[in-house]
């Protein structure tokens, strides 16, 4: 875990011992050291075995729980950790200084090398296998068959004090349902944005993202299972159903078995739109800035699952003998292999990319009617490097809509350099003249990576005041190879502090 207190900047260095390796500092803004973003392709190309690179990067006016992973294939299995800041000295947090912090980690196992299960699924097109066990802190908990007690993470507390949690899902593919038997949260603050108060009983938290929490220990001397199992949004069968637990310990207790939550039914998703809606801004906050009430640009993104093709002669095992694919706008995305987008874009590179990634999608379709799930003639898409170019300090709004093909699902996307702003959310096709309307322009709630609802749509903004390539895309990392992503360019704006400067002297080369 990095910890920090009214830090501005930090470095750190990075050495790839087995494999190629790029870090990312998800949630960092990266204003004036975009070259340390970290994604491979995009922003760096990867560190090679036994080279090195040294992230140098400032965490200005920022505060709260972010965190950092491994942004090549699925090394972010194991490959992460929390990224802490702190307010300085002379500031307080917005709600009463807890007794105690403790930082939780929701994630995944596999009995397998976590890469060696992704290139098998890349090598016919099929999908992944399923992470074998869910973890906290990186124990299954002793619910798991093949566990013991001692192998179960346990947070001690004393009764009557308040206990800031800080939750990371920093799982590949699945979003989570968390609880604390007879305990209940106070959300206040989500990706590093302070949050009004929100009472709760159950956490829905999805990959890449954080949510702070303060709980009081106001229950009898016990032992209270912290508990979490995944939040399924798709039709899909549940292929593991474990749950996993993590034990909260009052002192002086007797008792030898803690007592279980009662979790959400996994694909409970009334339980997890109404979480996911319901967050505000705490517009007090001193990193607060009110929504750009001017759009430069309006853009309409359609995404989801689909197919490519999978070549002459050959058979792939993705649905109807093609290769799984994803797509934004009916755009896969592919990254290059030769050189960095970034690199490309400050060196004046030609045939990398192209700008021409569209503002609307190329066809008009029922976009969440499941009957449309397997209709081969909106499934195919082909495989592009397309950017949208953005002028420096403009306004984008974006509309994201869900589909249907393949199936109706939560998708987490996540939007590097830029915090934006959650305008408003809904199920089924987006509809402007009633969606306007409700639109929260006063105290939406502040984000990096937002779970699209399940068969639904999103409204986000926000202002592209960070020159450089960033990336936009689904952090369920099983979508990102089919190609479910795209990347803003965003233009330098004329003065020194917003032009892209020079990469760092020991920046990766291909």
């Amino acid at each position: 875990m990095l910890s920090f207190t009214g830090c501005e900047s930090y470095s750190e260095s990075v050495m790839s011992k087995s494999s190629h390796y790029g870090s990312q500092w998800h949630g960092v803004f990266q204003r004036s050291t975009q070259w340390a973003d970290g994604p491979e392709f995009v922003t760096q190309c990867p560190i090679r075995p036994g080279g090195n690179y040294t992230y140098r990067f400032n965490l200005k006016g920022q505060v709260g729980t972010l965190w950092w992973h491994a942004h090549s294939q699925w090394l972010r299995a194991t490959v992460h950790g929390a990224l802490i800041i702190r307010p300085r000295l002379w500031q307080k947090y917005p709600f009463a200084k807890p007794d105690l912090e403790d930082t939780i980690m929701l994630g995944e196992w596999w009995n397998a090398d976590p890469n060696d299960v992704e290139n098998a699924a890349l090598a016919d097109g099929s999908a992944p296998a399923n992470a074998d066990a869910y973890t906290i802190n990186g124990w299954p908990g002793d619910l798991f068959n093949s566990c013991i007690s001692n192998n179960t993470y346990r947070l001690n507390v004393k009764p009557g004090k308040t206990t800031l949690l800080r939750i990371i899902n920093v799982a590949l593919n699945n979003q989570f349902f968390f609880k604390i038997a007879n305990h209940s949260f106070t959300v206040v603050a989500i990706d590093a944005a302070y949050t009004n108060p929100y009472k709760t009983d159950v956490i829905v938290i999805g990959p890449g993202q954080t949510t702070d929490v303060l709980i009081t220990t106001n229950q009898s001397p016990g032992l209270y299972y912290m508990a979490a199992h995944p939040y399924v949004s798709a039709v899909l069968p549940i292929l593991n159903t474990n749950i996993t637990t993590a034990i909260l310990a009052y002192p002086n207790t007797t008792q030898t078995r803690p007592i279980l939550p009662d979790l959400p039914a996994f694909n409970d998703t009334p339980t997890a739109h109404r979480f996911l809606t319901n967050l505000t801004a705490l517009t007090t906050s001193p990193f607060w800035s009110p929504v750009p009430r001017t759009v430069d640009e309006n853009m309409f993104i359609t995404f989801g699952l689909g197919v490519s093709d999978c070549g002459a002669n050959l058979s792939c095992g993705g649905l109807f003998f093609e290769r799984m694919a994803a797509s934004m706008n009916n755009r896969s995305f592919v990254l290059p292999t030769g050189v960095s987008l970034l690199e490309a874009f400050y060196r004046n590179i030609s045939g990398v990319y192209t700008t021409d990634f569209p503002d609307q999608p190329p066809l008009i379709f029922d976009y969440t009617n499941i009957s449309n799930s397997f209709d081969q003639n909106l499934l195919m898409t082909p495989k592009s490097t397309s950017l949208k170019r953005l002028r420096f300090n403009s306004t984008v709004q974006i509309v994201l809509q869900n589909t249907a093909l393949v199936g109706i699902e939560n998708h987490p996307m996540h939007l590097h350099g830029f915090n934006f702003y959650v305008l408003a959310q809904g199920i089924g096709n987006y509809d402007a003249e009633t969606a306007t309307s409700s639109f929260n322009l006063v105290n939406p709630q502040e984000r990096n990576t937002l779970g699209v609802p399940v068969g639904g749509w999103a409204v986000i903004r926000f202002r592209a005041n960070n020159p450089g390539v960033w990336f936009f895309h689904c952090h369920l990392e099983v979508h990102l190879p089919w190609g479910l992503g795209m990347a803003f360019l965003v233009e330098n704006g004329g003065t020194p502090e917003s032009t892209l400067p020079p990469p760092p002297a020991d920046f990766p080369q291909c």
